[in-house]
Order: C-alpha cells, then sequence, then structure tokens
C-alpha cells in the first residue's frame, strides 16, 4: 500500500495492487488485506505476532542478543549508525521478534522477522535470536513457528552473517531429532540466505498468498542470465506448482491452519487412546464371487470413489500438504494430515478422478518420481511426528513416460519401498481400486494391508501379461483369472490381510457406505499397532514381507499373519 503519513495519523491508504483508496480502519480490520483485490500488505513482526498467537499469551524472549560490529564495516555511513537508524525507526532491538506463545490453546516458541529492520537482513544477532528461540522449543518440547521476511543475509557482517544460515539449521535439525514440529510461514519477501536455510528446511514450508520466495532475486536472475521469467516467477502460488511449498494460505486462513498442524503435532506426542472397537453395520447378502476380469472393470469404474472422496467422508479435518520440496508437485498423489475416529494420521494415496479431465490432470493416478518423493517426504514427517499413516492405492502403475524414466521412477520407487519397511510409526495401506505393480507397493508396504472387496492388486495388468505371454491382449480376461489378483486370491496368498466389504454392487453405487465401512476398517487395523514399539513394529513389518520367499513352504504359517476372511 502507498502511504504518504505515519500510519498511526493517517486515514486512507492505497492499495499497490489495484490502486483502489481504502479506508485505513478498515484495512486495518481485514488484517492488511486489499478488501477488493486480494493484494497482501507487508506486516511488521509486533502486528504479525497478534494476528497469529492467543490474546496476552505472546512473552519475548528475556536476553537480547549483542549488539556488534564485527568487522568493522563502512560504506557511505558507519554500519552503527545504520543500526541505531533502524531500531529507532522500528522500535526493534534487531530484525526479528522472538518469544513464547499459544497459537489455538497449543505452546509454541515463534519467531518473526521484521523486513523493515535493514530488509529483515540476517546477521548475528539475528540468528542467534532465532537459534536461541530454536533451543527455547527443544527445552519446553513444544514446535518452533518461524515467519520470515528478509532480503538475505547482512552484508555489513560479512562472512560470520553467512555462517547463521549454519547455526540456525543446526538448531532446526536438533527439533527434528526430538520429533518436534517446525513450520516457516515465508512472507513478502523472503530471499538469499533466509530461503536458502531455515525459512525452508522445516518440516512444513507455508507460504502465504502473495509471498515471493527466491535464493536470488528477480532483477538479478535477469542480469545474470539474460532470460525472461516466467509468469508470476517466485510467487507463492508458482512455488505451490513447482513443489517447493506445502500450501499457500491467506492471511484470514493462517492463524487456523497452523492451529490444525499443531493439533494433530500435539496429539502425536501424547500417548495413544484406546478406544472401544464399533460394531460393523450389517452386511446386505450379497450375489456370487464375481469373475477376475469382471472385478478388473469393477475396480476401474469411473464412479468408484477415489481417495479425495475418502478423504472427505471418511476422514475429518483434511489439511493438503504439497510438493516434493526438489521441483514438483505431481498430481496424481495427494496427502496430508487428517482425522480417523478422531486420531490424527497422515494420509497419503493416488488420486484418479472421474471425468476424462479429471483423469488427464491426474494422470490416471499414475505417479511421477515427484509423486514418490512427495508420498516419502510425508511419510517420514508423519514418523517425526509419531502420527501413524494410513495409504490409500489406486493406480494402474507408476508413471512409464520418458520423462518419468529421466527423472529416475526406478529410483523413486525403490527408496520408497525401502523407507517404508523401516519407517518407525503404523503404516495401514488400502487397495482401494486398482493396485498396479510397483506403483501400487511404493505405497502399500504397511503392517497391514487391506483390499476393498472389488479392488485388484497384480504385479502387471491383464492386458500387458496378455500381451506378453498370449498371442495378443484380447487374452486379457483369461490373464486376470491367472494372475490371481481378487482380494480373495490375495487373502489366501497372505498378501492381503483382511478384505473390506463394499456396498452392494459396488462402491461406485454407494461412495458413503463405501466410505464408511472403509472407515471403519483402517480404525480397527491401526488401533492394535498404536501400542506397539517402533522397533517391534519395524521387525514384524520386515517379518511379513519376508515370509512371501520361494524357500518357505507354504504350509508354514505366517509370522504375524492375516487375520481370516469369513
Amino acid at each position: 500500500m502507498t502511504t504518504t503519513a505515519p500510519r498511526d495519523e493517517q486515514l486512507w491508504s492505497r492499495c499497490d495492487g489495484c490502486a483502489s483508496l481504502l479506508y485505513r480502519k478498515r484495512l486495518r480490520r481485514n488484517l492488511d488485506v486489499c478488501p477488493e483485490c486480494g493484494s497482501h500488505t507487508r506486516l511488521d513482526a509486533p502486528d504479525r505476532v497478534a494476528q497469529l498467537v492467543d490474546p496476552d499469551s505472546f512473552t519475548p524472549l528475556p536476553d537480547r542478543a549483542v549488539r556488534v560490529d564485527p568487522i568493522d564495516f563502512v560504506d557511505a555511513v558507519p554500519y552503527p549508525h545504520r543500526l541505531g537508524a533502524a531500531r529507532a525507526g522500528t522500535g526493534l532491538d534487531e530484525a526479528v521478534l522472538c518469544g513464547t506463545a499459544r497459537l489455538g490453546g497449543h505452546p509454541v516458541a515463534l519467531a518473526v522477522m521484521d523486513f523493515r529492520f535493514l530488509g529483515g537482513s540476517l546477521g548475528c544477532a539475528v540468528g542467534e535470536l532465532i537459534t536461541r528461540t530454536a533451543e527455547r522449543a527443544l527445552a519446553d518440547g513444544c514446535p518452533l513457528v518461524l515467519v520470515t521476511a528478509s532480503g538475505g543475509a547482512r552484508m555489513q557482517e560479512g562472512a560470520l552473517s553467512l555462517m547463521q544460515m549454519a547455526t540456525v539449521s543446526q538448531a532446526l535439525a536438533g527439533l527434528r531429532e526430538a520429533g518436534l514440529l517446525t513450520v516457516s510461514v515465508v512472507t513478502d519477501p523472503t530471499y538469499g540466505g533466509v530461503a536458502a536455510s531455515f525459512a525452508t528446511n522445516t518440516d512444513l514450508v507455508l507460504a502465504e498468498s502473495g509471498a515471493r520466495l527466491g535464493f536470488a532475486g528477480p532483477r538479478v536472475i535477469r542480469q545474470v542470465t539474460g532470460a525472461a521469467l516466467p509468469e508470476g516467477f517466485q510467487t507463492a502460488e508458482y512455488l505451490l506448482r513447482h513443489g517447493q511449498v506445502d500450501m499457500v494460505v491467506p492471511r484470514h486462513a493462517l492463524r487456523g491452519r497452523l492451529a490444525a498442524v499443531l493439533a494433530a503435532a500435539d496429539a502425536g506426542r501424547r500417548p495413544p487412546v484406546t478406544r472401544p472397537a464399533q460394531a460393523s453395520p450389517p452386511r446386505p447378502a450379497a450375489p456370487a464371487p464375481r469373475d477376475a476380469w469382471e472385478t478388473v472393470r469393477v475396480a476401474r469404474h469411473p464412479g468408484r470413489p477415489t481417495t479425495l472422496d475418502y478423504l472427505e467422508t471418511a476422514f475429518d479435518g483434511f489439511v493438503e500438504l504439497h510438493g516434493d520440496r526438489l521441483g514438483a508437485d505431481c498430481p496424481a498423489i495427494v496427502g496430508g494430515i487428517a482425522r480417523l475416529d478422531g486420531r490424527p494420521v497422515m494420509v497419503i494415496g493416488h488420486q484418479k478422478g472421474h471425468t476424462t479431465a479429471e483423469l488427464v490432470a491426474r494422470n490416471f493416478g499414475m505417479a511421477s518420481p515427484a509423486g514418490h518423493r512427495k508420498a516419502l517426504r510425508l511419510a517420514r514427517l508423519a514418523a517425526r511426528l509419531r502420527l501413524p499413516v494410513v495409504t490409500l492405492v489406486d493406480t494402474p502403475g507408476a508413471d512409464p513416460g520418458v520423462t518419468a524414466e529421466q527423472q529416475g521412477q526406478a529410483a523413486a520407487i525403490a527408496e520408497n519401498i525401502l523407507a517404508l519397511s523401516v519407517l518407525p510409526t503404523p503404516v495401514v495401506a488400502v487397495v482401494t481400486g486398482e493396485g498396479g505393480s510397483g506403483g501400487a507397493l511404493a505405497l502399500a508396504v504397511a503392517d497391514r494391508v487391506l483390499m476393498l472387496e472389488h479392488a485388484v492388486y497384480s504385479v502387471i495388468s491383464p492386458e500387458g501379461c496378455a500381451a506378453i505371454l498370449w498371442p495378443d491382449s484380447s487374452a486379457a480376461p483369461q490373464a486376470a483369472r491367472a494372475l490371481r489378483l481378487t482380494g480373495a486370491d490375495l487373502c489366501r496368498l497372505g498378501v492381503v490381510d483382511e478384505l473390506v466389504p463394499e456396498p452392494y454392487p459396488a462402491a461406485h453405487g454407494d461412495p458413503v457406505g463405501a466410505a464408511e465401512l472403509l472407515g471403519r476398517a483402517v480404525a480397527a487395523n491401526l488401533a492394535p499397532l498404536l501400542s506397539v514399539p517402533p522397533a517391534t513394529l519395524v521387525r514384524r513389518r520386515r517379518q511379513r514381507f519376508r515370509r512371501f520367499g520361494a524357500a518357505r513352504s507354504t504350509a508354514t504359517p505366517p509370522v504375524d499373519g492375516p487375520a481370516e476372511v469369513a
């Protein structure tokens, strides 16, 4: 916003986004977001704290960082004079305001940067204050929330300012090792050394609408490369599409979104609550089992519920997290924090869609390497936060395209399988539609593997199998029968632990009923895993898959084997 008088004295502001003349009190009531175009103005640190935390809950850190001029830097003005002017102009000692508070009733350690103070630059005192805030979070056993606004490292402190990137990152590593949540809220602008350290190496990266984030600024990039920049380059929305941030949040929703993830992290650190098992609803009489090929066709029905459908109906409070943090956000994989039976869980699943446009946009549920890496990032985050993982598998297979191969599809799947094998938190997988080959297994290395009644799970599609082993793909129905890909077959083989019934005639006929049955089955299978020590979980999971070796007799009872299917 363009203004001509001190903020407390002015009555009107002009929006830099749409040039509207706005009554200042109205703008303040709208959290300094233009009510005409939605442009977010920059906030100073005290205002940001007041908007985010519970009233009267913020307590500043008791210690001030030492005021330093470590290299006697002088340009047109001596560095101490610049510091003095910044302190007088902002009322702050440094470019960050740190303390403890409660947010949505949850205790947090909080560090909020202020761009007014020498461009929010990262110097020794700023690094020290943020590091002390992280250490306070570790001592208190609470999450750390960072709000960033910075032009980068502070030139006037030379290489010592560069070292702050490592100093603060080390403090975040300590919180990660302790399983404490770290969140950065990226605001406009966040560049340079801050962007390349603690703004992006936290567990979650939230970007406020309209924020810009990057290592080098647009002007520098244009000067060095001479390249024209893409539209929206380095904006929050651009970064979301390219997998760099978990979500973009408008200012009015920021506090609520933070409270939701803090609640999940808090619940993950509490001992599991044992709830009485709910009785399953009576199951209507069903016809004789379908032929394998008919089951394949039902599993592929376009009306069959998708992962997002189940998240809407079987789960509550879903907060979607995006991106692999390496450059992409694969739409074929969705994931985030939700609640099941009142308990926070991390849900990760393939997403297809119902219409042709949705299927194309989601690549028919075929995950790219970025999708597998996103899934792995969320699974590892769940383990750090002590949240169980629920995966919903519905894919014809992993993306077989040239780009996927160039980006390391095989390695991405392999890493997922390896990581899930040793993930120290409960994992329940449900094959809800198609379970196609390695793309399915990448989400299905679990303590308990369930299948919906009319789902399929196979090493290859019937068409692919027929094309290789039969004269042509018209033998797909015969291949489907030979592959033993139905839930009943896989339960007998021990690959699947339990069949989840579907409403008659199938899930697409009653999506809400199917969601209720799925939710109850997942909750029932998850409950006994919550009290199992992590090392025992991993050992049993390894034993589960070890029993599929060819040297084992089929008569040998499985270790921690599947429940019998009625």
